[in-house]
């Protein structure tokens, strides 16, 4: 069995809906439109049934809600996404196990409503958050809701990352070129909010909290040394902020504490990407996702990651917690 934890959609009349609200939106916006398996349900269950006794645990693509509309428009456009996910979970149980809830981060209490219901009453299975909120960060007391709920309720968080091209990458120029933005922004935007997150002390107050990163955990799996004994050192380069404080208040190392981050294998079948990351956060805390159906073709992604991950020089069982049995515990699925 494979379940693929990382796997988005964007249902034809949530397509619309969106689409209608924001008809120029750039970027991701102009990704979403073009790719059919986002929405053709028959092509997409004609890729999934390549690859046997296979699943999909689906989210919402990027970009995020708050990008289509303010806050007077957001919690509507959750609510029918979520309606629209959890119908594809009742309609095709053998298909999608379970589903993430999607929510209007630009308007926190409706949020807040919006993951309860999606919980409660939908049956999600976890939650799928951007790591940024139109540029606000996600250790914001207004967005801290979300990790007190995901704790409470015992699942996890889907750590997706948000950029465009409007993230330049140099001081002088306005616009990020030849979309550094997606391919190099990405993981750097993940992994800055993993640090966020860490240093903001949500592990210390939510010890259990489960936080899945895409793309096998960013740049932090790759940088472990800097991570590591480079943030041991932290406040020996700044002047005008104590943070050597801060890193004296900390239960245990920064390294530490990203090791408490679990990971997905969606590394687009880059296989010392797939090592890396597998060595630095363990078997027990990476779990299969492919980030179908953004791939050049579809099934691509799908098919190179399964072949990176049955060539690793591992056990059988440490393959099966991966493939499937790490989502099954922490999703609690009944599969």
């Amino acid at each position: 069995m494979k379940i693929d934890i990382f796997c988005h959609v964007f249902p034809e009349h949530v397509l619309r809906r969106f689409f209608d609200a924001a008809p120029g939106l750039k970027d991701m916006g102009k990704r979403v439109r073009n790719v059919p398996m986002l929405f053709d349900l028959d092509l997409r269950f004609r890729v999934m049934e390549r690859f046997g006794e296979y699943r999909q645990v689906i989210s919402m693509a990027s970009p995020p809600v708050e990008a289509f509309g303010g806050p007077e428009v957001t919690p509507e456009l959750a609510r029918m996404a979520n309606d629209a996910m959890a119908e594809l979970v009742v309609r095709y149980p053998d298909r999608f196990p379970g589903f993430l809830a999607c929510l209007p981060m630009n308007n926190p209490p409706e949020a807040e409503r919006e993951l309860n219901r999606a919980l409660r009453d939908l049956g999600a299975r976890g939650v799928q958050i951007f790591t940024n909120v139109n540029g606000l960060p996600l250790d914001r007391d207004e967005f801290r809701f979300v990790f007190e709920v995901m704790n409470a309720r015992d699942l996890p968080i889907w750590l997706h990352p948000a950029r465009g091209a409007n993230f330049p990458d140099y001081l002088s120029e306005d616009r990020s070129l030849y979309e550094i933005w997606w391919t190099l922004g990405w993981p750097y935007e993940t992994s800055v909010a993993m640090a966020r997150l860490v240093f903001a002390g949500v592990f210390d107050r939510w010890p259990g909290i489960r936080i899945i990163t895409h793309h096998m955990g960013a740049m932090i799996p790759y940088c472990e040394g800097r991570v590591g004994h480079g943030w041991d050192q932290l406040g020996t380069r700044t002047s005008d902020t104590d943070y050597a404080a801060l890193r004296q208040s900390m239960k245990m190392r920064p390294l530490d504490y990203f090791k408490k981050f679990y990971a997905d294998t969606a590394v687009f079948g880059a296989a010392a990407a797939t090592r890396c990351g597998l060595s630095f956060f363990g078997a027990d805390q990476v779990l299969f996702a492919s980030d179908t159906p953004f791939e050049p073709q579809p099934g691509v992604y799908i098919r190179e990651t399964i072949d990176v991950l049955d060539r690793l020089d591992i056990s059988a069982a440490e393959r099966d917690r991966i493939y499937w049995k790490n989502a099954q515990r922490l999703l609690r699925l009944d599969v």
